[in-house]
């Protein structure tokens, strides 16, 4: 064999190789990628069941229902504009609470309900992700609400 075409043989073998090395880098973090989405998003939007996704919000009062067993839970999600079910087997985060933010982890069913592998709570007081602020702040009614005395807050 010439050098000439040693010297384009290797080039070639380099080339699909290294295609190949992109091609697996790709696969894995396409596998690995999440969308973070509102309630309100998740309603509009006809997400496809099979995609994983991060949902986050606040936990609504009143919805959290535990099993007998104590490890299935199902609560709602909500923006404040819509919610959405959520399902969760496994031991909650120490924070997990009514009211406060969160954001879960998972795949929505074709029921409609979320099924989540994964709960993360916000680890203070006054952190929240930035993306659940914002989606909060957007999904929020530009109405004024009054609370039980009557005053606008």
């Amino acid at each position: 064999m010439k050098g000439r075409t040693r010297r384009a043989c290797g080039v070639a073998a380099g080339l699909v190789t290294l295609g190949g090395a992109a091609a697996l880098v790709l696969n894995a973090f396409n596998s690995n990628v999440m969308f973070f989405v509102t309630p309100s998003q998740l309603v509009a939007d006809s997400m496809a069941h099979t995609a994983r996704l991060r949902v986050g919000g606040l936990v609504e009062h009143g919805s959290v229902e535990r099993d007998a067993s104590g490890l299935t839970v199902r609560f709602m999600i909500t923006d404040t504009a819509r919610e959405i079910p959520v399902e969760y087997r496994g031991v909650l985060p120490d924070l997990f609470r009514e009211g406060k933010g969160v954001v879960a982890q998972g795949r929505l069913s074709p029921e409609g309900v979320f099924v989540a592998d994964q709960i993360l709570a916000k680890h203070d007081e006054n952190y929240m992700p930035p993306e659940a602020v914002e989606a909060v702040r957007r999904a929020r009614p530009a109405m004024k609400i009054s609370d039980k005395t009557g005053a606008l807050r």
